[in-house]
């Protein structure tokens, strides 16, 4: 009976490859075949240097397990749009007022938050989140030299962070970013990155507030170096931000005037 039943499986299946439209059992072995769908489901290398071969089923990103590992350098939506993002906190000074500010605009923001101080003040990440902002993680210990830590190292760094961050915001806000302390970016930290699901998050406008170079010079850059889709780096932490508050309290009108819609950064 068993060899019988045999026989009238590879009689089925036979007719199947055969027949014009094909049938389940067919599609199921050409979805695991290894010679034609293994290479569609590999993971690149850390240290590989170009990003996957992009997938036009996913609107220019690559379809894989884990996120593209190119750094986003734009909202992804096209016309008039900006994306803000703060750094280096949160700040229970700063965050407050900065979130303050964006709610009277309705500005949606992303904050790249540095892990220790995220678990030192998860009431502030749960109220980023609350506001309808994303969180982006920034390290552990913001080494803007991070391509000089060995390979263990650099995962800590990111994935540590990405730990102490989730737990104080809560399992129902996911991260979704990473931003490399001063854009020390390498190709094996990108792929660390977007192994655990974070896509490298990079800038096009440096406000340049961690200067402190006064008020009139943050709104200044900001205003010379926009474009439509463009990604402004800022920061609510890492000292005295009384300046980016300030700037922000008349970037963010300016911004309205002018027809920007406030985005999130393309994942």
């Amino acid at each position: 009976m068993a060899h019988g039943r045999q026989r009238s499986v590879l009689t089925a299946m036979l007719l199947c490859l055969v027949s014009v439209g094909g049938c389940a059992v067919e599609h199921e072995a050409v979805a695991v075949a290894p010679s034609q769908s293994g290479a569609a489901h590999s993971r690149p290398s850390p240290g590989a240097s170009t990003a996957p071969s992009p997938s036009p089923q996913a609107g220019g990103l690559a379809v894989h397990n884990q996120v593209n590992p190119a750094i986003a350098h734009s909202t992804g939506a096209g016309s008039r749009t900006v994306a803000l993002t703060f750094d280096d906190g949160p700040d229970p000074r700063w965050t407050p007022q900065i979130l303050s500010l964006l709610s009277q605009y309705h500005a949606r923001a992303t904050f790249c938050l540095i892990g220790p101080l995220a678990e030192a003040h998860p009431e502030l990440v749960r109220d980023i989140v609350a506001a309808g902002h994303r969180l982006c993680d920034h390290t552990v210990h913001h080494n803007e030299a991070m391509h000089a830590l060995p390979p263990g190292a650099q995962e800590y760094e990111i994935t540590g962070a990405q730990a102490m961050i989730s737990r104080a915001a809560g399992v129902s806000a996911p991260l979704r970013y990473f931003r490399a302390p001063g854009g020390d970016f390498t190709p094996a930290i990108r792929q660390i990155a977007a192994r655990h699901g974070l896509r490298p998050l990079g800038w096009t406008v440096d406000a340049e507030d961690w200067k402190r170079p006064g008020v009139a010079a943050i709104v200044s850059n900001v205003k010379r170096e926009l474009r439509p889709g463009g990604i402004v780096l800022m920061h609510d932490a890492g000292g005295d931000r009384s300046e980016t508050v300030q700037a922000l309290r008349q970037l963010l009108p300016w911004l309205v005037a002018e027809g920007y819609g406030f985005e999130f950064p393309e994942t």
